[in-house]
């Protein structure tokens, strides 16, 4: 065992040589061995090093003398010897000595024969010879940083002439990276993978670097970019302020001037006689200057070429063609209550004074915002025009050749999100001009008040007796249209659009120029609160209708009085009431009283006619929707009659509905409502079925609506005027004390019988008719007695009397006593 303890644990040829005692000491000596053998091989190798690096050729050879190497005689001699067999081979050579000696300095041992070690250095001493010859063409004189070598002549010359001049570099290369994997045991796959790695961490970080410098360089720009926003928005509302400052300075200026212009030029009063005399000394020749000729579109102010588009003042153009205010012409009629005035325009508001002012500067921005946006999405063009209105703004767009105008109505979405608008309108084209009308909402809007719109010289001028004051178009031009001529009108729109106040507009405008004899109106209102302020005034021809039984009964009743108005008409040879008047009007004032219609089959001669003239009745329904779903077979048959043949007969209708579903607005009704009427709806369903194309789910609300005139799919944009509760309670006020209403008889006939139906509920017994006779003639009213004489149940007997006690033909049931019979006592014919 202690012969196995003392078995050296060092390292022979490659083996790790330690230093640990032993019974004989041998490994001991052995390390020590190695230690002294690798410090003299470093030694060597650091002398082998200076005499390389300072060699020079001419230093002799084996003399004392002369000598310029660093290491002495002996480091020449040294060095010449390396150089001249080894050539660069001899650098290899140094090294591996001073690698093998610190391998046993370092106790680890001598390599063996065969190692890693011993193969590198024999492959790297004869290539690295081998390769400055072959770099440099063979030529010993062109390798000016050191001797070539008898090794590196011979083994590049030979290995040249085998393998050529770029075979022998090849090979060389090759054998140079063997040996120094060999000599250093490198990895190729290690390396390989370490330089990926290497690469990949490079590229993270530039990566990283990059994007943190991406994003601070974006939010720089995007803060520098707010910061010009901010100074450009303040700079330009101080240039604006600055503008009006300067506009309302000159304004005030002019006004001045004018006041004094004004002074000088008034004279002081003088007699007739002073009059003639000065006129005599002052009289001159009058020059006569001509009307300037009627230009068919608004005067534009053409602006510098590159300054921005024309913008149109419709009103500055309306100021220049306004005509002396004249007063409007009123109509005065007799009626059964004595004399009619009609409503003065003073009780509704007067719109405040002043011209509009518009943001020039504003209107060239978004017309800049318009052309850029669109140019973002690849659509080319310019805003030529710009006509700013009341509500809102039209720009005129003119697309560059080849842009298809559908591409530019798909972007309104994206125009509105620039401009910062609730919503746009975009009409392609404009009819009649080779430009797409795209109108985008003021910031602020104007309100249209009703008496500016009845006292605009195109409501004067309208002599209709149902002329109605529709609103002001996008230019601000007031809008009145004829409802004889539409002749019948459709209305929609949601809850809070401004559709109840349009009827109030109507109605308003309608009663200001009409009087009893001339117009008449049936009003629905099945919500109870729009239409029952105008209950009591001279125009009704029957009370204001709420129950939709008896506005059934009550369209029905009007569908009589058309065609007892078409056989007036057809007796008297006439097409239409506008005749049927004249020649009324014309046989009173010749004395003649009636008529005869034509006989009836079996009648010799037919019924005699007093001549009267005829008034327009205009039916007037708020709520269609609700007629519809409770008596729709009814009012739709009496609706289609009426639309199909009232027109002529004088008839005209209003419907007005806030849901304008297929339901509601069947084909029926629609195909003879040519002229519509839409403000916002919720979809542009909704818009197509009142309308039939979309637009009214882009409109603004508040009044502002969609005409569809009569004989034509061109729709109209228009701001319906407003008129308030007052103004409408003062109008009602004034009507009211003008006259009483004169109800139809045949229209409270059958209203009264709906209210009897409507009382007595849907089913209506058989044998009532002949229990309130029983009941008449024996004035007995018990339910014992009426149940014997009909031979029914009691329970049915009860029920006929307490429908009679409902209608008020019998009295109640006052304890033992019997029901009072209120029924008259039946009338016996005498034969």
């Amino acid at each position: 065992m202690a012969r196995a303890a003392a078995k050296p644990r060092g390292r022979k040829g490659g083996r790790r040589v330690t230093s640990q005692a032993s019974g004989s000491g041998e490994p001991v000596l052995i390390a020590a061995g190695y230690e002294i053998v690798g410090l003299i091989l470093i030694g060597l190798s650091l002398l082998a090093t200076l005499a390389l690096a300072t060699y020079a050729p001419e230093d002799p050879v084996a003399e004392l003398v002369g000598v310029s190497n660093h290491a002495g005689p002996v480091g020449a001699t040294l060095a010449g010897l390396l150089l001249s067999g080894l050539g660069a081979g001899s650098v290899v050579l140094v090294a591996a000595s001073a690698f093998l000696g610190g391998r046993l300095v370092m106790s680890l041992g001598f390599p063996s024969l065969f190692s890693r070690f011993w193969i590198g250095a024999a492959l790297l001493i004869p290539t690295v010879a081998v390769l400055p010859p072959l770099l440099f063409d063979l030529a010993p004189e062109t390798i000016p940083w050191i001797e070539p070598g008898w090794l590196g002549l011979r083994g590049s010359r030979y290995t040249a002439l085998l393998f050529g001049s770029a075979g022998a570099l090849v090979l060389t290369v090759l054998f140079l990276t063997v040996g120094v994997l060999s000599l250093t045991g490198i990895s190729v796959g290690a390396t390989l993978a370490a330089l990926a790695r290497a690469g990949a961490w490079v590229g993270g970080w530039a990566l990283l670097a990059g994007d943190w410098i991406f994003t601070r360089a974006r939010i720089v720009a995007e803060a520098c970019s707010q910061l010009m926003q901010m100074v450009a928005g303040r700079l330009g509302r101080g240039l604006i302020q600055l503008r009006d400052w300067a506009t309302s300075i000159s304004v005030r200026r002019e006004q001045r001037a004018r006041r004094m212009r004004v002074q000088e030029r008034r004279e002081p009063e003088f007699s007739f006689e002073d009059a003639i005399r000065t006129a005599e000394e002052t009289s001159s020749p009058v020059e006569v200057l001509e009307a300037p000729e009627k230009s068919p579109e608004p005067v534009a102010r053409r602006l510098r070429p590159g300054e921005g588009p024309d913008i149109v003042d419709h009103d500055e153009q309306r100021r220049k063609k306004r005509k002396p205010e004249q007063e409007a012409f009123r109509f005065h009629d007799s009626g059964p209550n004595g004399p009619f005035q009609l409503p003065d325009v003073s009780l509704f508001a007067a719109p405040p004074g002043g011209p509009r002012i518009y943001d020039r500067d504003s209107l060239l921005m978004n017309s800049k915002i318009l052309e850029k946006k669109l140019a973002d999405f690849g659509v080319t063009g310019r805003v030529v025009r710009v006509h700013p209105g009341p509500v809102i703004t039209m720009y005129e767009y003119e697309p560059a050749a080849g842009i298809k105008v559908n591409k530019i109505v798909n972007l309104t979405d994206d125009l509105a999100m620039a401009l910062r608008a609730i919503s746009i309108r975009i009409i392609a084209p404009l009819p009649g001009k080779s430009v797409v009308g795209i109108e985008v909402p003021n910031p602020e809007r104007e309100t249209v008040y009703l008496r500016e719109i009845v006292e605009s010289e195109s409501f004067r001028k309208n002599k209709g007796v149902l002329s109605v004051a529709m609103g002001k178009d996008i230019f601000g031009n007031a809008v009145t249209s004829d409802l004889a001529k539409m002749p019948h009108l459709l209305v929609a729109g949601s809850t809070g659009t401004g559709k109840s106040v349009f009827l109030n507009s109507l109605l308003c405008s309608l009663l200001q120029r009409a009087t009893p004899n001339e117009l008449k109106l049936l009003m629905v209102d099945p919500k109870m609160l729009e239409l029952s302020i105008y209950d009591g005034i001279p125009h009704l021809i029957a009370d204001v209708v709420t129950s939709p039984k008896r506005a059934a009964a009550a369209l029905q009743g009007i569908v009589r009085k058309m065609e007892e108005r078409y056989q007036m008409m057809s007796a008297t040879g006439v097409r239409n009431i506008d005749q049927f008047n004249e020649k009324a009007r014309k046989a009173l004032a010749e004395g003649e009283e009636f008529f005869n219609l034509k006989p009836k089959p079996g009648q010799v001669e037919g019924d005699e006619i007093d001549w009267q003239v005829l008034p327009f009745i205009v039916v007037v329904i708020d709520e269609l929707a609700d007629l519809m779903m409770t008596a729709a077979k009814d009012v739709e048959e009496s609706l289609q009659r009426l639309a199909q043949m009232a027109r002529a007969a004088g008839i005209h209708l209003v419907l007005a509905t806030q849901r304008p579903s297929v339901d509601v607005l069947t084909g029926v009704i629609k195909a003879n409502f040519p002229a519509r009427v839409s403000f916002q709806v919720s979809s542009g369903t909704d818009s197509r079925t009142i309308l039939d194309q979309k637009g009214a789910d882009d409109l603004l609300g508040m009044g502002d609506m969609l005409f569809l005139p009569p004989g034509t799919a061109v729709l109209q944009r228009i701001h319906g005027p407003f008129v308030n509760e007052t103004e409408v309670h003062d109008l009602v006020s004034f009507l009211k004390k003008q006259g009483r209403p004169v109800f139809d008889e045949d229209l409270l006939r059958a209203d009264v019988e709906a209210e009897r139906v409507e009382t007595r509920g849907e089913e209506v017994d058989e044998m009532y008719d002949q229990a309130v006779e029983i009941v008449a003639q024996t004035r007995n009213a018990s339910i014992s007695y009426v149940q014997r004489r009909l031979k029914v149940g009691y329970n049915r007997a009860a029920r006929i009397i307490e429908q009679m006690e409902l209608e008020g033909m019998i009295g109640p049931q006052i304890g033992s006593k019997g029901r009072e019979v209120l029924l008259p006592m039946p009338v016996e014919d005498d034969e």
